[in-house]
This record gives C-alpha cells, sequence and structure tokens, in this order.
C-alpha cells in the first residue's frame, strides 16, 4: 500500500540538487559566450531558468497524477504519433549547426527526439505489461511481441539518425534494450538483435567522414592535437586543472573559447575545473542516489506498468548521465548526449524533469 501517498523526498532532492547545480553551471560555463554571442551574460542562463520553472511544475502535476493514465491507449499513441510528426517535420526545417533537430517557434525551440525517449519508455511500458503476465514464452514471441515493439523503436530511432544525431538514437535502443531484458527477453534474442545492429552501427561510423574523425580522436587523440583530438584534450586538460577542491567558481579556464560546447555536452568538464573532484563526486553521488530511489520504487511497483516505467525512466536518467561522463573523461567517443538536469538545453531539461515526475508518482507506492 502506499505509504500516505507521498513521493519519495530523496529522489525529489537529489534532482532538485542536481538542477541547482545545473543552473549555476550553465551560467558559469556561458556568460563569457552568452556576451560574445548575445550581447548579454545572461542570454543562456535565462532560458535554462525558464525551462527549469516549466519542467518544475511538470514534474510536481505528474507526481500527483495517477501514472495509470499513462497507460490509456489514447495516451500512448497521441505521445507516439506527436513525436513521430515532430520527427518527420524536422527535417523539412532550416538547419541549425548542420544538423535537423530543432523546431523553432519565435524565441523558443524544441528539440523532438528528446521526447522521442520518454515517448519510447511509455509505450514499451504499456505494450509488454500484459506480456509480461502472460509469462516468458509470451515476452519471447517473435511475431505477437518482439516486432510490434521494437517496430516504433527502431523508426523513431532511425529518425532521429537521420537528423543526424547517432548519440540519442543509440540511447534510445539502450533504453528499449533494457527494458525488454527486464521483461524478461531471451539472451538469444537480445544477442541475435546485438549482432544485426553492430553491422549497422559499423556502416553509420565508417561510411561518414565526422564520425570516423571522432572515433580516430578517441582512440588517438593527440594525433591531432589541434583538430579532431582538440576538444577530447581540452576536457581532459579542464578536468585535471580541478586538482581536490578546484580553481573556484566562476574561474575556469577552459571555458574562454578552449573547451568547444563548454556548456553543453561537456558543461561536466567545466564543473571539474572549478569545483574539483570533491565537486564532481558530489554529482555522481546524487545521479547514484537518483538511480538507488528509481530502482527502489521500480521493485516497490505495485503492477508491471509501474515497474517497467520506473526501470525505463532511471535506465534513461542514470544511462544518459554515465554516458555523458564517460564522454567527457576519455572512456567513450565523443557524442551529442547531455548531462541530465545539468547541461544547458531546455527540452532535455524539461524531459528530465516530466520523467522524474512520473518516477515520483511511482514511488509512492515503495514501502
Amino acid at each position: 500500500m502506499p505509504r500516505g501517498m507521498r513521493p519519495d523526498r530523496w529522489l525529489f532532492l537529489a534532482t532538485l540538487a542536481l538542477c541547482v547545480m545545473g543552473a549555476v553551471m550553465v551560467f558559469s560555463a556561458s556568460a563569457v559566450t552568452a556576451q560574445s554571442q548575445t550581447g548579454s551574460a545572461y542570454g543562456f542562463i535565462l532560458r535554462q531558468v525558464a525551462a527549469l520553472i516549466i519542467g518544475l511544475g511538470g514534474l510536481l502535476g505528474l507526481s500527483r497524477m495517477d501514472y495509470h493514465v499513462l497507460r490509456r491507449p489514447p495516451v500512448v499513441f497521441t505521445a507516439l504519433g506527436a513525436v513521430l510528426v515532430l520527427l518527420l517535420a524536422v527535417l523539412f526545417l532550416d538547419r541549425a549547426h548542420a544538423t535537423h533537430r530543432w523546431v523553432r517557434v519565435g524565441p523558443a525551440s524544441l528539440q523532438p527526439s528528446e521526447f522521442a525517449k520518454l515517448a519510447v519508455v511509455i509505450f514499451l511500458a504499456w505494450f509488454l505489461e500484459p506480456r509480461v503476465k502472460a509469462g516468458r514464452s509470451s515476452v519471447n514471441h517473435v511475431w505477437d511481441t518482439l516486432i510490434p515493439a521494437l517496430g516504433p523503436v527502431v523508426v523513431l530511432a532511425g529518425l532521429v539518425v537521420i537528423e543526424p544525431d547517432l548519440g540519442t538514437s543509440l540511447m534510445i535502443l539502450l533504453v528499449a534494450g533494457a527494458m525488454l531484458f527486464e521483461a524478461g527477453i531471451s539472451l538469444q534474442f537480445l544477442g541475435g538483435a546485438i549482432a544485426a545492429a553492430l553491422p549497422v552501427v559499423y556502416l553509420l561510423i565508417a561510411r561518414v567522414p565526422y564520425r570516423y574523425n571522432r572515433l580516430m580522436a578517441f582512440l588517438h587523440p593527440d594525433q591531432d592535437p589541434q583538430g579532431a583530438g582538440f576538444q577530447l584534450l581540452q576536457s581532459l586538460i579542464a578536468v585535471g586543472s580541478g586538482g581536490f577542491f578546484g580553481v573556484g567558481l566562476m574561474a575556469s579556464r577552459q571555458k574562454l573559447f578552449y573547451l568547444p560546447e563548454a556548456h553543453t555536452d561537456f558543461i561536466f568538464a567545466v564543473l571539474s575545473e572549478e569545483m574539483g573532484f570533491l565537486g564532481a563526486a558530489v554529482v555522481i553521488a546524487l545521479f547514484g542516489l537518483y538511480g538507488r530511489r528509481g530502482l527502489r520504487a521500480a521493485l516497490a511497483a505495485p503492477d508491471d506498468f509501474g515497474r517497467m516505467l520506473a526501470l525505463g525512466i532511471t535506465f534513461l536518467v542514470v544511462g544518459q548521465a554515465l554516458f555523458n561522463l564517460s564522454v567527457v573523461v576519455g572512456l567513450l567517443p565523443t557524442k551529442g548526449i547531455p548531462l541530465p538536469f545539468i547541461s544547458y538545453g531546455g527540452s532535455s531539461l524539461v524531459v528530465m524533469l516530466l520523467a522524474t515526475g512520473i518516477l515520483l508518482n511511482i514511488s509512492q507506492y515503495a514501502d
């Protein structure tokens, strides 16, 4: 039974702490760039705060709404349909940074691929619930379960690749794989899906020059320190320069046009430089706490839909955080994956807060 219908306060506090640290770091990392690009040091932080207010409003609303509403087919298919339309529409809009990723309306912008992550989690939780109840044989039925489950996921991931955004597409597929594994998919099927995907991923990297250069820069960053390896090397310099206590808030030198994307995908490098090992450890601990409380909510969920939904959201947030942190410290090739709650980006922040609102609602059922 729900414990007084109160959401998990530790999960909420961890999320709030990450958002506060994110707002501080976005201002610190972006002030100089914003002054150069917009004429005001507050250009980026004001947009981030606006997204934070919208996201927190959505979080509070969803944390109080019964998550079973999301199990209704009209809700599931409306979410999938809206994301599909936006992903198709964005391909015909003007490019930004050589990609088709944003829908812009005046000063506001929307990144449909971020919303696709949450739509996939909701869809799979709804689709897999009755099959999980029916047993492993139902989950592992190719035509009744695996093909219908993966079809919409692959379509959405494929549209994201076309933008192009391989990193987000892989994140969508990884979340789907984790949810199918939790549902009881056979390791034979899972291994077969991975084996089938590997040649596609290889071609998407080897046949696209900038992706291939990123991979080579990851393996040998010192061979082209002023070119392909520049971003990774500058990130490592920033992380290593912080020491234990950091150089001080607002005092980063790497953000002064040395480290590209300092306020977005590589914001953790600036955080490590300014706050040192201590600050970086706090961020990692907060994501660890988020993951622990999210898994607790999943295990205590009163039904398979809540369990699958909580698991998918927890894996999405924590998995994306691990992906971003690994890129920043050179454990994975450079990809455009934001650090949840911390990196600059309104769509990412709003989606992560909406997802957390759903997770908080499910957490009410944890003892």
